[in-house]
Parts: C-alpha cells; structure tokens; sequence
C-alpha cells in the first residue's frame, strides 16, 4: 500500500514504514504529523485517485529528523570580465517516518 502525499508544493510517494525528506516543517523531534492533503492511495486491489483531494484519507507520520542537506555551490562566472561569484547553500529539511495511512 502506498499514497500520494502534497507538502511544501512538492508530491511524495509514501509508504508505511518509510522515512521522507520533506521541506521544512515547524514541528519538533518525535512531534505526530497528518497529512490530510493525499492525492492517490493505492491498495492492493484497487487505486483511489482524488480530484484533486480524497475526502477523509490521511497520512500519520513522526518527525526523526531536523536537519539540513549537503552543501551545494553556486559559481556565477563570465569570462575575461574579471567577474567571478562563489555561493553555497544548505537546503534544510525535516525527516518524517510515515507511520500509516487512513482511508
């Protein structure tokens, strides 16, 4: 069984037991999040797909993790114009470990 879950403006394919890097949410470590914004639930047998929400369905999970991910680095560069700009970012995230789903 898996469910198609929006946060953050993103979409996550979740299953039970599985950890989820999401944008950052305001929740604190071991906090119980629901997702109550599921798009596709599918089951075994069958699939439900919302439009654009189900009704009733969520999404129970708990946060294991506030971090922040690798650093990247940003060059902006133009040639023989002594023009050089050398950025770094740290995207932060929240880890949630999905618990169950609830149609």
């Amino acid at each position: 069984m898996y469910a198609v879950i929006k946060s953050g403006g993103k979409q996550y394919r979740v299953v039970p037991g599985e950890v989820v890097h999401l944008e950052k949410l305001q929740h604190d470590l071991g906090d119980q999040i629901e997702f109550d914004r599921v798009l596709a639930i599918h089951d075994d047998q069958k699939v439900t797909i919302g439009r654009p929400l189900i009704e009733k369905a969520r999404v129970l999970g708990t946060v294991v993790e506030n971090g922040r991910a690798k650093k990247i680095r940003v060059l902006k560069f133009k040639r023989r114009k002594s023009y050089r700009v050398l950025r770094g970012h740290r995207q932060p995230f929240t880890a949630v470990k999905i618990d169950s789903i609830h149609v």
